[in-house]
């Protein structure tokens, strides 16, 4: 046996693609002890290919390929690694390797005997080698054969090797009629288009007709290189002349517009055939896209309104181009439509939302000579920005003008800027609109300015004064379609026409930074100005004050004072202050704009600030690139209303939250995202590049912007000289621990650049990305959506890393009670809370348990069915289904959906691999079964009560109440907690209201002050003091306060969403049953047909399970 130096899977061209750094295989890797080898004896290879690039667009293609052969990396169960070189026989008999020790007879398998083509890493034989972590998931499959499923083939390739190993188990006849099929709806729809442009009926048309029809069909191709390939055929066949005939046009089609990556998945999913039928389709919408109660009707309606070809669109088919149009269609974008629309809550106060803000907004260059136009302001309203910027100063003729004061920046009319705010203000977004008025203007012009803004703006100005009593701001819906001014105002007591306060000026910062660059000295000296008491009675909730410090605006500042920080000092605040600044957020509007040596208009990052609940972070609008991408894509979500509500975490009164946090966020679930960039689509050349021709040499970088921890990047090999449908199929994985913060960017970039790299990009929060296989509209560097320019990828979310080898998961290894990390309480030398919070860790545990022990249960069932942890249950019943038929035909096992309990039910002798399917599944199934009759006793039943007790927990609704009930008691033990806390606040005369009094009494109290927090909170500092806690320790004691409480809610929180969890994924497999002919009622139906017929025969239906909204809603008197 040959050992060969094996490299990593890539392509020919590929010599100097990656930048990024991949393990490559240690050639002779083998394990010390050989036994296991020895004593099992599997059939078990694996392979690397490094196969030239050939066009793939149908079954022959594929079948070609391999009757060709390409070389492959095989690997055995020991870790050693070989080339050798693979094909099939011509009569698609048997599939052979070469060389080989062994005869010619026994170095090949029998086509028949393959019984399932496995993609990625997913076998036990594969996971325990030594080269798991050194092959790309993306370039692994397996073929498994033989009498028995312990035999392994793997073959690190490219998806033609997959795609063909589907087909070749179909056998010769069926590929035959897949062909016919295929090409007879194409054919005939192309034939018909055809047809309606030959006018003379001379079964030809000119080339240039012939170029825009096939223009038509496919927008993104380029008119020279349509003319170029028909061109190329007639060459070929020393044909004279520019006319083309019918067969010509179909067969440039086939060539031009099939796009292999969409061929190769449709095959997938196909049973047989080269298209999808209503229930391919249906199983693909649910196990793939993510809809819910998707029926043949559903499928029914994609194909009519996708599927060009009449044949298809009679007989429900959806053929490639069908495909190809639904996956490319609005219904497929990687962006939730749900967020197309206003969907959060706009009843919140002020503060608790992000605010889309402009900088400076008149000027459209730089911050010191650039030139100032009302299209500043017109531009940011209309794309969604609820905050604008007016510098005032005196101008000619008594018109006030608007400018940076210092520099050389042209001036417009007061004026006309207010003409514009009026006509574009309400736009894109009906909710409130702030104006930052910088005055600098003479009392004589502050009137003129007053009787503008009262004349043009009129009733739009939100004109009534706060309440003294309120502790927060109106919320935007309250404020909808009114404008709020923002800046200096005389005191409330104030009666004279005229007084003085502070001016701000951040033009002076700009002018003295100029200056100290010059080697001129200044010293900052605070300035005054006169104030018109009319133009001050304008400013009502957005007063502008002066920050000091957090400790002063924590006792004096009022929720309608707004401070500006300059981008600088707010990030020292951040740093040194983290949480004191997300906790001054909770209550007051912080506008961070940016610093005075941003004199060419650069923008920060405004995640730096948004991390920190800083709520007004103004951005420079004029400038394109990476920040300004990070807040166009921001503020996408939520009908691009201009507002957005931050997480919760950072609006809690009582919730600890660090801005710097570089781990899990307490209280939050991690998610993990997994995504694939599978292929692009008509990638333009870079703007400014100075390169020669149109071709690109393209690669992705995928981005994670958040929190510190979030924060990540990956990036997947170049692809040479094809920007038209360059093929990455690299798949990554990345950690978001606050996932209501996260954004993800997708840029592609030119490897062979000359000047400018740039190709596009687009930016999407992580909480509106649709699962499945999604298509991304790239934008410019000045965020214009380029025409035609896509990228292809799957996306799945999952809450929890499986799979793999146990000692390289990492935090992915399925952990013991002994090993797991618990959320902790921390010490906050308060005698009688402390005895409080410890009382809560017993139920902690329990409920980390109940949780993890679900998640456990289900790894080891995606493992066995040969899936990756990114997988959801229905996919894994779906992937069993080969597996499960006998060589009759008939099902191995089945789902008994009769009794209530979707118990999985042998039919006969079964392998061995089938008894650990069942296995595990039982584990899934019955993993909150098995702590019923520790809860029952918990509870006090006994003898009868307890046996009925433990007999009613089955899967119908009376399984999931019992789920339900178990994490109920759990997340009640928690609220017990917080309630322990809360009465003994009050019965220490320690709450704000002074004496205690009755929860509801002070529930309704809360409800009406809008505070959502403990009332103690606020006197905390009382009850330390007592203790004789001060300094460091006082302020630590509050802070961990907060932490404990941030632990309990959250933690209940997980606990409801476990028990959601719960419910779907037994949707899944009573879903996936149903589809896959394996339930013991019958044939499958549709999911809209078979509620009512299993609800007829008394089986545990899936009208019984309540939707996740119901769900929710029996889960509210849970919430704190």
């Amino acid at each position: 046996m040959l050992a060969v130096s094996a490299e990593r899977c890539r392509l020919p061209d590929e010599e100097s693609l990656d930048r990024r750094e991949i393990p490559r295989i240690t050639p002779g890797l083998e394990t010390k002890d050989g036994s296991r080898q020895r004593k099992e004896r599997k059939k078990t290879v694996s392979f690397s290919s490094m196969p030239t690039e050939k066009k793939i667009s149908s079954a022959s293609d594929c079948i070609n390929s391999m009757v060709d052969g390409s070389e492959l990396k095989k690997v055995r169960s020991n870790s050693r690694v070989y080339h050798r070189y693979f094909l099939l026989d011509a009569d698609m008999q048997s599939l052979r390797w070469e060389p080989s020790k062994k005869e010619s007879e026994k170095a090949k398998i029998d086509v028949k005997s393959i019984k399932e083509v496995r993609t990625g890493k997913n076998t036990d034989t594969f996971r325990t080698n030594g080269t798991y972590d050194q092959i790309s998931e993306d370039c692994a499959f397996s073929i498994i054969y033989g009498e028995t499923t312990s035999h392994w083939i793997w073959w690190p390739t490219l998806r033609m090797w997959r795609t063909s190993g589907y087909l070749i188990s179909y056998g010769k006849h069926t590929l035959n009629m897949i062909e016919g099929s295929q090409n007879s709806m194409r054919s005939s729809w192309l034939g018909e288009l055809f047809d309606e442009t030959d006018v003379n009926s001379s079964k030809q048309v000119s080339i240039g007709a012939a170029v825009q029809l096939v223009k038509k069909l496919n927008p993104g191709l380029k008119n020279v290189k349509i003319e170029l390939k028909f061109k190329e055929f007639h060459k070929a066949k020393d044909k004279t002349g520019l006319d083309v005939s019918k067969e010509e046009f179909i067969e440039v089609f086939h060539d031009l517009c099939t796009r292999p990556e969409i061929y190769f998945l449709l095959v997938q999913f196909s049973s047989n055939k080269e298209f999808l039928d209503t229930k391919d389709l249906m199983i693909f919408l649910e196990a793939e896209q993510g809809m819910a109660q998707v029926s043949e009707e559903t499928s029914l309606e994609v194909i009519q309104s996708y599927e060009p070809s009449r044949e298809g669109q009679l007989k429900g088919w959806l053929s490639l181009d069908g495909f190809t149009n639904y996956l490319m269609s609005s219904e497929c974008h990687i962006f939730d439509p749900e967020q197309k629309t206003v969907c959060q809550d706009m009843n919140q106060p002020l503060s608790h939302y992000y605010i889309n803000a402009s900088h400076n907004t008149y000027l459209i260059e730089d911050q010191f000579r650039g030139p100032s136009d009302i299209t500043g302001y017109i531009r940011a309203l209309k794309m969604g920005c609820r905050s604008v910027e007016l510098d005032v100063w005196d101008g000619p003729d008594n018109e006030p003008v608007i400018y940076t004061g210092h520099t050389m920046t042209s001036q417009i009319v007061f004026r006309s800027v207010i003409d514009i705010i009026n006509k574009y203000a309400f736009v894109a977004s009906e909710f409130p609109l702030l104006l930052c008025l910088e005055n600098h203007c003479s009392l004589k012009q502050q009137r003129v300015m007053f009787q503008h803004l009262k004349k043009i703006l009129g009733y739009k100005l939100y004109l009534d004064p706060p309440k003294p009593e309120e502790f927060y701001l109106p919320s935007p819906f309250e404020l909808k379609c009114r404008i709020l001014l923002k800046g200096k105002k005389l005191s409330t007591n104030f009666t004279g026409s005229e007084g003085e306060v502070t001016d701000e000026d951040e033009g002076a910062e700009m002018s003295q930074r100029m200056s100290i660059e010059s080697g001129e000295q200044q010293t900052p000296v605070p300035k005054k100005f006169q104030l018109s008491k009319d133009l001050s009675d304008l400013v009502t909730l957005c007063k502008s004050v002066e920050f000091k410090d957090f400790q002063t605006s924590f006792q004096n500042q009022r929720p309608w004072e707004l401070c500006s920080f300059n981008e600088v000092f707010a990030s020292r605040c951040a740093s040194e202050f983290p949480g004191d600044f997300v906790n001054y957020n909770k209550k007051f509007l912080a506008r961070v704009y940016p610093s005075p040596m941003r004199i060419d208009s650069s923008n920060m990052n405004p995640q730096d600030f948004w991390k920190c609940g800083c709520q007004i972070v103004a951005m420079n609008y004029q400038t394109p690139g990476l920040m300004m991408d990070l807040n166009i894509g921001w503020f996408r979500q939520n009908g691009n209303c201009g507002y957005v509500l931050r997480p919760a975490i950072m609006r809690e009164q009582v919730s600890y939250f660090s801005a710097n946090t570089k781990d899990s966020v307490p209280g939050v679930s991690p998610q993990l995202l997994h995504i694939k960039i599978i292929s692009g689509q008509n990638f333009p050349k870079p703007k400014g590049s100075g390169a020669k021709g149109d071709v690109v040499d393209p690669y992705v970088y995928v981005e994670i912007h958040g929190i510190p921890a979030d924060c990540a990047e990956q990036r997947t090999k170049t692809v040479t000289q094809n920007g038209d449908n360059p093929l990455f199929d690299e798949s990554f994985e990345f950690q978001i621990n606050l996932p209501e913060l996260a954004m993800v960017r997708f840029v592609v970039l030119d490897d062979d650049y000359i000047g400018d790299e740039f190709i596009g990009q687009y930016t999407i929060p992580f909480e509106c990305l649709q699962p499945g296989f999604r298509h991304i509209p790239l934008q410019s560097l000045t965020g214009e959506v380029l025409p035609h320019a896509w990228l292809f990828v799957h996306v799945a979310i999952t809450n929890r890393r499986g799979g793999g080898k146990p000692h390289k998961r990492g935090l992915s290894v399925r952990k013991g009670k002994r090993s797991r990390e618990y959320a902790s309480m921390r010490v906050l030398l308060i005698k009688a809370l402390d005895d409080v919070f410890k009382t809560a860790m017993v139920p902690l545990r329990e409920a980390t348990d109940l949780r993890e022990n679900m998640q456990n249960a289900i790894v080891p069932f995606k493992e066995l069915c040969g899936l990756s942890s990114g997988a959801n249950l229905k996919q894994c019943i779906l992937a069993l289904c080969p597996r499960l038929m006998g060589p009759d035909g008939s099902p191995l096992l089945l789902f008994d959906l009769h009794d209530q309990y979707p118990n999985l039910e042998a039919q006969g002798v079964q392998p061995e691999v089938l008894k650990k399917v069942v296995t595990t599944y039982d584990a899934v199934t019955m993993e909150f079964h098995e702590n019923l009759h520790e809860l029952a006793v918990k509870e006090g039943l006994k003898g009868r009560k307890l046996h009925k007790a433990v007999e009613n927990f089955t899967w119908n609704i009376t399984i999931l109440k019992g789920q339900a009930d178990l994490l109920k008691h759990a997340r009640n033990e928690v609220q017990e907690n917080l309630k322990q806390i809360h009465y003994a606040a009050l019965t220490s005369n320690l709450s704000k209201g002074g004496p205690a009094q009755s929860s509801g009494s002070s529930g309704s109290t809360e409800a009406k002050n809008g505070r959502g927090a403990l009332h103690f909170h606020e006197n905390l500092h009382e009850l330390a003091v007592k203790e004789g806690l001060k300094g460091r320790k006082l302020h630590k004691a509050v802070e961990n306060f907060t932490w404990n409480i941030t632990i309990l809610k959250g933690q209940a929180d997980l606990l409801k969403h476990a028990r959601n969890e719960v419910q779907e994924n037994l949707k899944q497999i009573h879903y996936a049953a149903l589809t896959s002919n394996l339930s013991k009622g019958g044939p499958a139906q549709s999911s809209g047909s078979s509620g009512s017929t299993e609800a007829k025969n008394g089986r545990g239906a899936l009208h019984v399970i309540p939707e996740k909204a119901t769900g929710e809603d029996e889960l509210s008197d849970w919430d704190f």
